[in-house]
């Protein structure tokens, strides 16, 4: 019981200061051992033996509210203006009164005071109007001081204000408060626009699948022929509409033309093309055909589809992309994370230094603590003033705001920042190390060169000679499940040679060396270049195939009744798209770029030498991998290790940033970034994110601190006032926000559009 973990949903929080007195005042419940709040997904995770509703009852005790876990259901953020949901709030819909009560005032005592107009009422409608305004924060401030002993943001506003209408400053005193309800709501709406990014995710899978199951307990055909229930033998197998959740792996699933695909799977008939977009990124349509693999959440095409369920409906792409995301808000930066302890000191020691300001000037210098004569400001007044001006609203929401809506841009173009922390260690990233099978190469041997040895130095894409050599081979290598064979049958398939000799008869493998087999009454082998010196004559070509072994291919010797016929030479190809990448980390300003394979030396530096990497490690095994990352962190700083997640698991721990490709569940979970593209062209712009995520946060912080300490001089000099202090703190609120939810947009992911020219299916699910 002890270890009891409760998850809720707290709604009404308009910045990150209200998460932190939620927050506080929770973990002074008995019985609490750990609790964190999340403003950006309004998610509450308390641990300990305490009730749920006990919970919820501190959390409306502090003046919000719980609802339920499900947010599918709340209306869009982007189809509520900032009108409609200030009306739905029930404090600034008293604002909105509170800003019409306060007009002639603002109007003739601020704006025009040359017209002299004074009358009692205006008095009585502006401290009226404060009061409206003023309810709901002086009421949050004393909870929170009662419940948390915590001194917060609206707390200082409270003292402000009331002071203000204490010296007389009625007017001023309304449009604090009013400027500060209306400001918290704009912040709030920023927040839910943003937290509507992340929620939109959730619609991208349907809720309902089409599969195909026997009809049971059928009310049409019961009691005919003694049925009474249970699988109708007259229905059999038919289509139903049933939830994803009801879905169990191995079923079978229909997906028409323009649908979204339900759940995971494995195509078993049908040919399409899918918009993987909200998966991957891509903006152009990938073409799927049997066994091929396809997501949840992306779109089919022009076909039908029967697809093979490969995961629950918890357990899919689409569902750990959610989960993943929901959790990277959750982890904050080390740059968050020191702006959160700074506002907790820096809060009261306003307060602090307001009774210092307020208090010194008059008793040690004999400065004036009212303002009679109205020829200068009274240190009171100033006092107030700063106590507006410091509210630490735009600092505190600097940061947060930047980071969920970099999150949020990586995760619809196909990047997942596990937290802000990955963020910001990616944007110093100084080198970048990378696996080679599967993340610079296909991941799959494909034949290079085919050459017979009637037609040596001659173009084999189209001699005949050479059609034959590979056909023979294809006849042989038709039941194998080795790699290499696999890339034999489909190069005949694409020259159309795949049936031209029948599937061999007698077929066996040579110890590792090679196999064999009959056609037509021939022997025909497949062997090394090791083997083939010891049985088959072939010295004339010797210096041939050594050639294309030192470059770094793997080259197969076909004879048939003993007689040399040529060779194949296959290769684990390099992807354009990872030159691209490659050339653009470049540019970047990326100089150490280092490939790590466990492959030997020529094979490592063929490929090293296409896709322009800076430095090349051959034959390592894991632990090579991770000593080299070591090694390189010791010489530049912070390097990034990029892999498939699986087996370069050690190395992407070692890395300052380990970053995995694919969607499997272990790439998702070994790394701190997955690109969910078989490819690294998301890379460049995963790093650029992250780098303009890092000066947004910095210009933001600098911004907020640099409008703080303006206005600071300008109050203590007696020249500002308290309503332009709150503008000023309202403005640079709504100015950082809207300066961090740009990174929604920009930067955008440079070469998405351009087709990759590799032919493999982009994922493999």
């Amino acid at each position: 019981m002890s270890d009891q973990t409760t998850t809720l949903r707290v709604t009404g929080m308009d910045c990150a200061s209200c998460a932190t007195t939620v927050q506080t005042g929770v973990e002074r419940l008995n019985g609490v051992t750990a609790c964190e709040l999340n403003f950006t997904t309004e998610t509450l995770r308390v641990t300990g033996p305490v009730s749920a509703e006990t919970i919820a009852a501190r959390v409306r005790e502090l003046g919000y509210d719980v609802a339920g876990a499900d947010t599918s259901a709340d209306p869009p953020a982007a189809e509520r203006n900032f009108i409609r949901y200030v009306w739905e709030r029930r404090d600034t819909r008293l604002a909105l009164f509170a800003m019409l009560l306060v007009l002639p005032g603002l109007l003739f005592h601020e704006l025009l005071p040359v017209f002299g107009v004074e009358h009692p009422l205006i008095d009585i409608m502006s401290v009226s109007a404060m009061a409206l305004a003023g309810y709901s924060v002086a009421g949050s401030a004393w909870r929170a001081l009662r419940i948390n002993r915590a001194i917060t943001i609206n707390l200082l506003m409270t003292i402000a204000a009331v002071g203000a209408v204490i010296i007389g400053a009625y007017t001023e005193a309304a449009v604090v408060m009013v400027l500060f309800v209306i400001g918290e709501a704009l912040e709030g709406y920023s927040a839910e626009k943003a937290r509507y990014s992340i929620r939109s995710l959730m619609a991208v899978a349907p809720q309902e699948a089409t599969v195909m199951r026997p009809c049971i307990d059928c009310a049409t055909h019961f009691g005919r022929d003694g049925y009474d229930g249970g699988p109708c033998p007259f229905c059999g197998i038919e289509a139903q509409r049933v939830p994803i959740d009801d879905l169990q792996i191995g079923e079978t699933i229909i997906v028409k033309p323009g649908e979204r695909i339900a759940m995971d799977g494995i195509i078993l008939s049908g040919t399409t093309v899918v918009n993987q977009a909200p998966i991957t990124g891509e903006s152009l349509p990938v073409a799927k055909s049997v066994d091929d693999g396809v997501f949840a959440g992306s779109i089919n095409g022009d076909g039908v589809l029967e697809i093979e369920v490969t995961h629950l409906a918890g357990d899919n792409t689409i569902s750990r992309v959610i989960k993943l995301v929901e959790e990277a808000h959750e982890r904050r930066a080390p740059t968050q994370r020191f702006i959160d302890r700074f506002a907790r000191v820096y809060t009261p020691a306003v307060v602090v230094l307001a009774l210092l300001v307020a208090t010194i000037p008059p008793l040690v210098f004999g400065q004036p603590f009212l303002n009679p004569d109205a020829t200068t400001t009274g240190w009171l007044y100033r006092a107030l003033a700063l106590l507006v001006v410091a509210c630490p609203c735009a600092l505190v929401i600097s940061t947060p705001v930047s980071l969920v809506s970099a999150i949020s841009n990586g995760a619809r173009n196909g990047v997942l920042f596990k937290g802000g922390a990955a963020i910001e260690i990616l944007a110093k990233v100084q080198a970048v190390a990378l696996d080679k099978t599967g993340t610079l190469t296909r991941g799959r041997p494909a034949v290079t060169q085919v050459s017979a040895a009637d037609c040596l130095g001659f173009d084999t894409a189209s001699c005949a000679a050479c059609d034959d050599v590979l056909a023979l081979a294809s006849a042989v290598e038709q039941h194998s499940e080795h790699p290499l064979a696999h890339a034999i049958i489909s190069e005949a398939t694409a020259r159309g040679v795949d049936h031209t000799y029948p599937a061999a008869a007698s077929v066996a493998a040579l110890s590792g060396r090679g196999i064999t087999g009959e056609i037509n009454g021939h022997t025909v082998t497949i062997g090394s270049h090791a083997y083939f010196d010891e049985r088959v004559p072939h010295n004339a070509f010797c210096a041939d195939v050594a050639a294309v072994d030192a470059q770094g291919y793997t080259t197969m010797l076909i004879s048939e009744d003993e007689t040399y016929r040529g060779y194949i030479a296959v290769a684990d190809e390099v992807r354009e798209s990872s030159i691209a990448a490659i050339a653009e980390l470049k540019q970047m300003g990326i100089g150490r770029i280092v490939m790590l394979t466990g492959d030997n030396e020529k094979t490592a530096q063929r490929v090293g030498d296409q896709v322009g990497v800076t430095a090349i490690h051959a034959n390592c095994l894991p632990e090579d991998k991770v000593t080299a990352i070591e090694k390189l962190r010791n010489e530049v700083g912070t390097v990034a290790m990029v892999g498939d997640g699986i087996n370069d698991t050690p190395a992407l721990a070692t890395a300052s940033v380990g970053i995995a490709i694919g969607t499997t569940a272990q790439a998702m979970e070994s790394a701190d970034v997955v690109l969910m593209r078989d490819s690294l062209l998301p890379l460049p712009f995963a790093v650029q994110l992250s780098r303009a995520a890092m000066r947004t946060i910095s210009f933001n912080v600098a911004f907020s601190l640099g409008i703080k300490f303006i206005f600071l001089l300008l109050v203590l000099a007696g020249f500002g006032t308290m309503w332009m202090a709150v503008i000023a703190d309202v403005g640079a609120s709504l100015l950082v926000t809207l300066n961090g939810m740009r990174l929604l947009r920009h930067p955008r992911l440079r070469l998405r559009d351009e087709r990759e020219r590799d032919d493999l299916p982009v994922l493999t699910g």
